[in-house]
């Protein structure tokens, strides 16, 4: 079953971190580019990172590019986002997703998704 699973999101207060996982199963992984995007209420959605997975390639939205990391864990199967001072701005549902070709921010070029992961910064 081909499939990504999100984990590692919650609460956390201003200033905080948390690091999300995607676990993927059921892919040929050095095929896939893995990205992350979120969802705030009321606003679109919107690219946050991806990696390639063959050669570890990364690419990052300009407003997270200091704050967040990710990377991947060939052993795991599993692409982490790390993220670091969190802000209330960065209050969304974070879910990955996996895309076969080369890097890309334009979440309609991915056509798997996990099930998303909530990500909650309280002031």
């Amino acid at each position: 079953q081909v499939q990504l699973v999100e984990s590692g999101g919650g609460l956390v207060q201003t200033g905080g971190s948390l690091r999300l996982s995607c676990a993927a199963s059921g892919l040929t992984f050095s095929r896939y580019v893995i990205g992350w995007f979120r969802q705030a209420p009321g606003k679109e959605r919107e690219f946050v990172a991806c990696i390639r997975w063959s050669a570890g390639m990364t690419y990052y939205a300009d407003s997270v590019q200091v704050r967040l990391t990710i990377s991947r864990d060939n052993a795991k199967n599993t692409v982490f986002l790390q993220m670091k001072r969190l802000n209330p701005e960065d209050t969304a549902v974070y879910s990955c997703a996996g895309r076969i070709g080369p890097i890309s921010s334009n979440g309609d070029e991915y056509d798997l998704w996990g099930q998303g992961t909530q990500v909650t910064v309280s002031s």
